[in-house]
């Protein structure tokens, strides 16, 4: 989502709230309040979903019922976020690298608004070594319950795999 504010203004209210849910800020989706701070939420689901190479949106994992951003978070708080980096980048990125991109990642889908940096301070955290912050918990943590025990007695037994095709184009 982006929108232009007026003059000094930081922050706005809506009270039609448009965009697409997984990569809207909790304050928005929620309570249509939208800031300079919500396009930094979007970008870090963005990041953390081109690190993983799979959606935050219908995100499934087999251990556990978290989103895409609750997985993340879960192996950052537990030492492993290298498990979230997609197999096809771990031969041949900078695992540091990627490391620090996932924990501005994380940094930038924290709960309150206050927490996340500013995009130009993403743009320093990335482009420096400058120490990173521990982050906070990030918004829509959650465990979905894919079905309700009492109606159904349906398992899930497939998961889609999200392929990409990047294609260059050059000028004749």
């Amino acid at each position: 989502m982006a929108r232009s504010f007026g003059g000094n203004e930081i922050q706005g209210n809506t009270k039609r709230v448009v965009g697409t849910y997984g990569y809207m800020s909790p304050e928005y989706a929620i309570d249509g309040i939208f800031s300079i701070k919500s396009d930094v939420f979007s970008f870090g689901v963005l990041v953390l979903e081109i690190v993983n190479g799979k959606r935050n949106r219908g995100f499934f994992h087999q251990d556990h019922k978290h989103n895409l951003l609750g997985h993340a978070w879960k192996l950052y708080k537990e030492e492993r976020s290298f498990e979230l980096i997609n197999d096809s980048l771990k031969d041949t990125c900078n695992l540091s690298e990627v490391l620090r991109v996932i924990h501005v990642g994380l940094l930038c889908v924290q709960q309150a608004p206050e927490d996340r940096p500013t995009m130009s301070t993403v743009v320093l955290m990335l482009s420096s070594n400058i120490a990173l912050p521990d982050p906070k918990e990030p918004g829509f943590f959650t465990e979905r319950k894919l079905f309700d025990h009492e109606s159904s007695s349906s398992k899930v037994d497939t998961c889609s795999a999200n392929e990409i095709t990047i294609t260059l184009l050059t000028a004749r």
